[in-house]
């Protein structure tokens, strides 16, 4: 038997590029990930704004970009703009979106930031501002266009796995946390973990429990409760889903070698795949990769491979699916509204981890719903 091995690494292109975008933030992200995207992707970035408005007049002039505006509502109020790109700290988003929901005459589209809120109830607030306002929301929950992701989706939903029995995902990493992140109360999994929790959601849907374990970070000198996060999560098929989130690997900081990776490894009853996540190699442009063997030809390892990478080309595919939400009607692939199961998950490791037990998803959203 002869597999396919076109796996759809990389999204297909909207049908519409020309929508006019106005970027809200102009840090690290939007410089050399967001805007070096959407170069390559030819889509049309219209107008930077940022709290240090000569951060934002030093990127327009890097990424050449025809618009600085020195405040957000100078931008929104900027009615050729239709698409807004948020790229601030947590705390700071809904605030924004609250300003945008105010241009409905004009606006049509949002991309914001994971997390989209510090919690479940603010992300809520922020899907229901957007749906009042009729505006399209999505989340940039980009690890869903890490390459290595997508074409694992692919391969699961070509049956090449059979039913999935164990997942996992290992991170070995020391993210330089940014100052916001010492003022939120929440570290790991509200920054980092977001992303295998979303990640799991994508390629199996929602678990029904998970248990999430926690210790400190000890090179993270501010208060904090969960540096080192390892949790597992639980669906009604038997599948077990579980990761190890280690911010601290090992003193490589303080005089020790290092050893940074992030893996991953599916099993099912007809195969298994395994991949690497080229991210901790930025800015190096590291290739993710895939690797699977399965039943239906016997005894063989498939190594497919690609150019793309995590930073900046999976940015390409989250303002991209939005794009062609508002050309075709539908809703964003990585919608606001499915993104607060996301937050609920995120929200449920964190009363795992301070009640010491299993807590359901379930018990999540219908608490937040009363």
């Amino acid at each position: 038997m002869t597999l396919n091995l076109d796996l759809g690494h990389m999204p297909p292109p909207p049908s519409r590029k020309d929508y006019p975008i106005g970027v809200i933030g102009a840090g690290f992200i939007v410089r050399d990930v967001h805007l070096v995207a959407y170069q390559r992707a030819g889509y049309n970035v219209a107008a930077i704004t940022a709290q240090a408005p000569e951060m934002a007049r030093e990127v327009a002039a890097a990424r050449g970009i025809p618009k600085v505006y020195d405040t957000n509502e100078a931008l929104l109020a900027d009615r050729s703009i239709e698409v807004i790109d948020i790229a601030v700290p947590p705390a700071e988003q809904l605030g924004v979106i609250r300003q945008v929901v105010r241009h409905t005459d004009h606006i049509r589209g949002v991309l914001a930031q994971k997390p989209l809120g510090c919690n479940l109830r603010e992300a809520r607030e922020a899907v229901r501002l957007c749906r009042e306002a009729s505006i399209a929301l999505a989340v940039n929950q980009n690890m869903r266009y890490d390459q290595s992701i997508r074409a694992l989706k692919t391969i699961l939903n070509r049956g090449y796995l059979g039913e999935p029995v164990l997942a996992t995902i290992e991170m070995r990493a020391t993210p330089h946390w940014k100052p916001w992140a010492a003022h939120l109360g929440r570290l790991t999994l509200l920054i980092m973990s977001i992303h295998h929790l979303d990640t799991f959601r994508y390629l199996f849907g929602d678990p029904e429990y998970v248990y999430c374990s926690a210790r400190t970070d000890p090179r993270s000198r501010f208060a904090h409760r969960d540096g080192i996060v390892l949790y597992t999560l639980e669906y009604a098929s038997g599948l077990r889903a579980a990761a190890w989130d280690d911010v601290w690997a090992g003193p490589s900081r303080e005089g020790a070698a290092g050893d940074i990776y992030i893996k991953w490894r599916v099993e099912g009853t007809d195969g298994t795949a395994q991949g690497s996540i080229g991210w901790p190699a930025y800015p190096s442009a590291t290739p993710s990769t895939l690797d699977f063997t399965t039943k239906l030809v016997p005894n063989t390892w498939f190594q497919p491979r690609w150019k793309e990478v995590w930073f900046p080309d999976a940015f390409q595919g989250t303002m991209g699916q939005l794009l062609e939400a508002l050309a075709t009607g539908a809703e964003p692939a990585i919608s606001g509204r499915d993104n607060l199961h996301t937050i609920a998950l995120v929200d449920a490791c964190y009363r795992s981890i301070e009640e010491h037990r299993p807590v359901s998803l379930h018990e999540i959203l219908a608490e937040d719903d009363r």
